[in-house]
């Protein structure tokens, strides 16, 4: 799980973006102006950012320039436009920007630019990776593991991870591994949507659409304030 900073003066666009990359597992956090984003930028230390060009004030090539001169540069920046040139792209990659994406953005082409970005980001570990980084515990916590994910057997164990999730493809194992994290997460929290949400980092909004995409039932949970 990466967390993206998205900037751009139109809501829509910033709204769509939030809702692609949080259904993908990514923290989103949004700003509609340069000013919005410095802040972002310095409170929260992103993995990726993608910036639109044209804005208010100050645009994207400006504000790319500052963190470049300023040496805030230290994460990919993937630059966005509808009517950007040629020559606004190439600048935009001369002065520090990794690629650059053309609205209307197509849903492949932004997943896979955001993938490659974040291949590039100094401070994102690849969830894959980290999980296998993991330090294994008791055989007991390997079965623990195996029963909470309702997904095939746990077999042999790479570094804790059952390894029939590496014969599956990637968005299927990764839905089934993070079935199991929330299910156990929510023993654990007592099923408490507030505990779950300030551990993962998810808004109670995203925790609960995540939570229903991967058919998890929290009926239960509704009530909690």
């Amino acid at each position: 799980m990466a967390s993206i900073l998205v900037v751009d003066d139109e809501m829509g666009i910033r709204e769509l973006l939030n809702e692609i990359l949080t259904d993908e597992g990514h923290t989103v956090y949004a700003a509609e102006s340069a000013m919005q984003a410095r802040t972002i930028r310095e409170q929260m230390r992103p993995d990726l950012v993608l910036l639109d060009i044209w804005m208010p004030d100050v645009d994207g090539i400006t504000l790319l320039k500052e963190w470049s001169k300023t040496g805030q540069l230290t994460m990919p920046v993937v630059m966005m436009s509808g009517h950007a040139t040629i020559d606004t792209a190439v600048e935009a990659t001369r002065i520090g920007a990794l690629n650059f994406l053309e609205k209307p953005i197509a849903l492949q082409k932004l997943l896979k630019t955001v993938t490659k970005a974040l291949e590039s980001s100094p401070k994102y570990i690849e969830p894959a990776e980290d999980r296998v980084s993991q330090p294994t515990h008791s055989s007991s916590t390997k079965v623990a593991v195996s029963d909470t994910a309702a997904g095939p057997p746990a077999g042999e164990y790479i570094s804790g991870i059952a390894k029939t999730y590496f014969d599956l493809p990637l968005r299927e194992s990764r839905d089934l591994f993070e079935k199991a994290y929330f299910e156990h997460q929510m023993i654990i929290m007592g099923g408490s949507m507030t505990k779950i949400s300030e551990y993962t980092g998810l808004e109670r909004t995203h925790l609960y659409r995540k939570l229903k995409a991967l058919g998890i039932d929290t009926s239960r949970n509704k009530g909690e304030s």
